[in-house]
């Protein structure tokens, strides 16, 4: 299975980042802009915490809060789970459905190194499974 160090090489690095002051509607035209659905929010180089369209449904609109004039400090999560980069595909995906989370930034030594989604952990584990069944088949072809 692939690492996630794997998953994130074959993504490219674009790190979508805000600060924290910036406003709840920043964030939103960046991930539309860019098509993800999350924004990490970084202070003084740190990652302070992440913002997604879960979080804009539920601590913004349905809050009944404005987007122009809301802070990511006040609606981002801080409690956050992180991974490593040589944690496996099938781990990230566990702790995604323990924590019920989407989003898993990547920390190695402590630092902010990248993003996965469940959509870039379903890539890759279909990619394997795609490439194990050719092999399979290519075995098996082989023996007649």
């Amino acid at each position: 299975m692939a690492t996630v160090q794997q998953i994130l090489d074959a993504k490219g690095g674009t790190l979508h980042t805000l600060p924290p002051e910036a406003m709840v509607v920043d964030a939103l035209k960046l991930m539309a802009e860019e098509d993800v659905g999350s924004v990490l929010v970084m202070s003084g180089g740190k990652l302070a915490g992440i913002f997604t369209e879960r979080h804009y449904t539920r601590k913004v609109f349905l809050a009944g809060k404005t987007s122009p004039t809301t802070p990511l400090a006040d609606v981002m999560a801080t409690d956050f789970y992180g991974v490593e980069p040589g944690q496996s595909a099938e781990a990230c995906m566990a702790v995604m459905v323990e924590k019920h989370v989407r989003h898993l930034p990547v920390l190695k030594d402590g630092e902010l190194a990248g993003i996965v989604s469940i959509g870039d952990l379903m890539k890759s584990i279909i990619d394997e499974e795609q490439f194990n069944a050719s092999q399979l088949v290519r075995y098996v072809r082989g023996m007649n």
